[in-house]
């Protein structure tokens, strides 16, 4: 696969085969996605592999809890759209993938989001590249129970920024369509 292909390949997976996902491939695309560059190098990812479907279960299902408190405290809050589909006991957060992978790193680093989301970005091409698929769920980052962030070992000082999910598609959906970039001038 050309880096053209692989680009135009990557998709939003929603569905998923029951396989798992092997530790080492995962671990290798841990390894290639830290290759991503960072703001003076710091390189401040560190990242949680969640390869039990019950944990993942439990994860959602804290979220899931978690969004809809948020909701009730601000009709206004942006993911009242999802409401309904929240409070729907059987929906899962991460569309039952077979595996998470939560990227995180130390909370109040002035470029951490940015830093974080090119290691994600990387961790989701080189899932594509071995023909696996992934989906950046933001709704599963909303984890306050601290018996389960004990249980997860995300460290006090770390907040949770990419929370992606990684298995084999079951389905791959079509390109969805795209605008046209805006370019908004060229000074030569």
């Amino acid at each position: 696969m050309t880096f053209a292909q692989m680009l135009e390949s990557r998709r939003s997976i929603r569905n998923y085969k029951d396989k798992l996902v092997s530790l080492e491939i995962i671990k290798d695309m841990i390894k290639q996605s830290a290759l991503s560059p960072s703001a003076s190098n710091e390189q401040p990812w560190k990242f949680i592999i969640v390869n039990d479907k019950k944990m993942l279960k439990k994860i959602s299902d804290e979220s899931k809890k978690n969004i809809l408190a948020r909701i009730a405290g601000n009709p206004d809050d942006p993911t009242k759209g999802y409401e309904g589909m929240l409070q729907n006991e059987s929906f899962n957060v991460f569309y039952n993938a077979p595996c998470l992978v939560i990227i995180l790193g130390p909370s109040g680093l002035k470029n951490l989001y940015v830093d974080c989301a090119l290691a994600a970005s990387y961790f989701m091409m080189a899932a594509t590249s071995r023909g696996l698929g992934t989906c950046w769920v933001n709704l599963g980052s909303q984890i306050n129970d601290p018996k389960m962030i004990e249980e997860l070992g995300i460290p006090d000082n770390c907040q949770i920024i990419a929370p992606i999910i990684l298995g084999y598609p079951a389905k791959i959906p079509p390109v969805p369509r795209r605008k046209d970039p805006q370019i908004l001038k060229i000074i030569r």
